[in-house]
């Protein structure tokens, strides 16, 4: 299907959370808006994602009575962004997130929740604070989206039960307590039920969580306001009035289609995290290939800006935001990437080895900080490998990867090659290459102090946020207990990341910008589009998902804003 209109007040390029927020917002301002999304669904890497929203100060946190300034913010980010560059940037996010929070929930269908007990991922760095920055979306019912709800990208299988039913943070505790506490047995059997009924008229759960239900929330909002989303196009160029954006060309048929924008283009097509050229550029070579995002990733945004002249922000102290993950074949053949983010690494009998078979990071660290450790570690080599181990008593009670808790039998992983298995350490060691010796060494070190909750070597369980990803259950130290339990296992992973952080230099506007710092008139960047206003840092859970909303939301006001311009031919696409 085409678009309706030859020319429209504003064209985004690109329906994940970014996009979505500035279409949302010109929409609302009462613009004509087009939204051009490559894939047959709206919600790219968002709809697979925990959906937190890190905006300091927000006034979801004074309603919980938690307490925070932009002060506090500053100071903060003072030490977890040391860097100069950007800074513009950041104060923007920080003046006018809170802003952003309180217009989109009086505006559109997004209702966010604070967090109140998610710390920041420095928790012991000036102005931190031990929750309330994080929000996270309000549960949404899918039957609200009606026959478009098939246009929603479904979140990974692998973070669904029963083969399509999602579940919130404050659910998983009573669903591993299912058949030892009544009021959690309760609570589980209701939630089959409900999900049961649902599946009788979808074929999948219809109470939405975490990122699919920001992502469902934004596409509601576009419903809502006869947004136009054009699915399966491909954008072929950027077309020209002079020195101005003035619209986009998209691949029709067997030939291109003009279309205009009287006020500007949004570039969010989600960075580059699966263009394998724009890896090797910017990557380290001991990233390797692995990526957690949407394969829409392939860096279509920074090409169309680069042709109009744009430049990147490569002032990034990393290139990308990471995430160690363990690679799968799913039953369909297709492959899997589990992001191994809060699940696993810091509950108390794990830990992660190297190719020597020795431990090389505190587990418990942010999934950012440990896959920069592998990276550090992997020393350039591209496919230097990582284990994660345990024993019988962690995978049963914890899951390992995408095996679930309580799983009785994980033989298929096993004959996979996913999960390898062994009666000792030696066998195991000897199972994934590495000398026996060394990996029971290892072990034997660990154990020692692990008994009375203590980790010399790395301190795991020593701040707040990482007890807080432990088990609270486990005495002294919730994220310490000894690997004793035969028999033992090891699963691979991968440094991969979960977005980049170098795309395009944009203003406090959202505008986006020459090397001489002059904007381009007409375009605007937000997502993973745009360059990291954190340079490649991460100092809280949802470090993306924040800016994305605010500079959405920036740039879709700015464009309401902006003087109309009068429709003029635009140029012919340029020559790739």
């Amino acid at each position: 299907m085409m678009p309706a209109h030859e020319t429209y007040d504003v064209i985004v390029i690109g329906a994940g959370a970014g996009g979505m927020t500035a279409a949302a917002v010109a929409a609302a301002e009462g613009l004509r808006v087009l939204v051009i999304e490559k894939t047959a669904f709206v919600g790219g890497t968002t709809a697979w994602s925990g959906g937190m929203v890190w905006i300091p100060a927000n006034p979801k946190m004074k309603e919980a009575g938690l307490s925070d300034s932009v002060a506090d913010a500053v100071r903060y980010l003072s030490s977890t962004v040391p860097e100069p560059a950007n800074a513009n940037l950041r104060a923007a996010f920080l003046a006018r997130g809170p802003e952003a929070v309180a217009w989109l929930e009086a505006n559109t269908q997004v209702r966010l929740q604070p967090v109140k007990s998610y710390p920041d991922y420095y928790p012991e760095r000036l102005g931190a604070t031990p929750g309330g920055r994080v929000l996270e979306p309000v549960a949404f019912d899918g039957r609200q989206l009606g026959a478009s709800f098939a246009r929603l990208r479904p979140p990974l299988p692998e973070f669904t039960l029963f083969g399509g039913m999602m579940v919130n943070r404050l659910d998983i505790p009573h669903l591993r307590n299912a058949g030892k506490s009544l009021r959690s047995t309760l609570r589980a059997a209701r939630l089959v039920f409900e999900y049961a009924w649902q599946r009788l008229r979808s074929p999948r759960g219809t109470t939405l969580h975490l990122g699919n239900a920001l992502a469902a929330r934004l596409f509601a909002s576009l419903l809502g306001r006869q947004v136009e989303i054009l699915f399966s196009a491909d954008v072929e160029d950027l077309s020209m009035q002079g020195d101005r954006v003035g619209g986009v060309v998209i691949r029709h048929g067997a030939r291109d289609r003009l279309i205009a924008a009287r006020r500007g283009v949004v570039l969010a097509t989600g960075g580059f995290s699966h263009d394998a050229a724009l890896r090797k550029r910017f990557f380290p070579p001991a990233a390797g290939l692995v990526s957690a995002t949407s394969t829409s990733g392939t860096g279509d945004g920074l090409r169309l800006a680069a042709a109009a002249g744009a430049a990147l922000n490569t002032e990034a102290t990393s290139p990308a935001y990471w995430v160690p993950a363990s690679l799968f074949r799913r039953a369909d053949g297709s492959r899997g990437v589990f992001p191994h983010t809060v699940t696993d690494r810091a509950k108390p009998g794990v830990i992660a080895v190297n190719a020597s078979g020795r431990r090389f990071v505190n587990e418990a660290l942010s999934y950012h900080e440990f896959v920069l450790a592998m990276l550090r570690d992997g020393n350039g080599e591209p496919d230097r490998p990582f284990y994660l181990i345990c024993d019988r008593k962690f995978l049963w009670r914890y899951g390992l990867g995408r095996i679930k808790p309580f799983a009785r039998n994980v033989r298929r992983y096993v004959v996979s090659g996913e999960l390898v298995e062994a009666a000792d350490i030696g066998e195991l060691a000897a199972g994934i290459g590495i000398k026996p010796s060394a990996l029971d060494a290892t072990i034997a070190n660990y154990n020692a102090d692990a008994k009375d909750g203590r980790d010399p070597e790395f301190g795991r369980g020593s701040t707040i946020y990482q007890r807080h990803l432990g088990d609270a259950a486990c005495k002294p130290n919730p994220c310490v207990a000894p690997i004793i339990r035969a028999p033992f296992f090891a699963m691979r992973i991968h440094p991969a990341d979960l977005g980049t952080a170098i795309g395009m230099k944009v203003d406090a506007q959202g505008r986006v910008l020459r090397a001489d710092g002059t904007p381009i008139a007409g375009l605007y960047a937000c997502g993973n589009d745009m360059g990291s206003i954190m340079n490649g840092n991460y100092p809280g859970p949802g470090i993306t998902l924040g800016p994305a909303l605010t500079f959405g939301y920036i740039a879709g006001r700015h464009l309401a804003e902006g003087a109309m311009v009068v429709s003029t031919p635009v140029s012919a696409p340029t020559p790739f």
